[in-house]
């Protein structure tokens, strides 16, 4: 069973509508073999939620999304920096980048497959927690073994 989409949701040229006349989305019911012969056909609903106004929250999300760039960039520049010049300064760099750099995408993730007030709150501590160990992680080896720049060299020599 097919959904039947509004036409003017998916052109919006102010087509009217051939086999709707609901704006959103629906698809038939399995309809008892009795009422099969009668025109109507009960249908399902499916809501989807409003759009927000473009004043809420743009420009922060404008500002996240070119933090996002800028971090990838900054990926890009330290590989080279790890290779050519290995340090503290390279490692705990990398440490925080590749940190928050997963923490987006996870958090992205999250954002898309989540869904329920009581599940986001429980994904995002988790995320948070994953995040926090991590990074503390990541700084431990820095500061105990041989570092990000130098553990990859050593399996790379192998």
């Amino acid at each position: 069973m097919a959904a039947i989409v509004r036409l003017t949701s998916v052109c919006r040229s102010g087509v009217r509508p051939l086999f709707h006349h609901s704006p959103l989305l629906a698809r038939p019911l399995a309809a008892p073999r009795r009422h099969q012969d009668q025109p109507y056909l009960p249908t399902a609903q499916i809501h989807a939620s409003q759009a927000l106004p473009a004043s809420s929250g743009s420009k922060a999300a404008s500002l996240h999304w070119t933090a996002e760039r800028a971090l990838s960039v900054l990926l890009l520049a330290l590989g080279p920096a790890a290779y050519c010049s290995p340090g503290p300064v390279v490692d705990f760099s990398l440490a925080a980048a590749l940190t928050l750099h997963g923490h987006w995408g996870l958090g992205q993730v999250l954002t898309d497959y989540v869904h329920g007030p009581a599940r986001v709150k429980a994904a995002n501590a988790g995320l948070f927690l994953l995040s926090t160990l991590t990074f503390a992680g990541l700084c431990y080896f820095n500061y105990n073994d041989v570092g990000l720049c130098r553990a990859v060299a050593l399996l790379w020599s192998k």
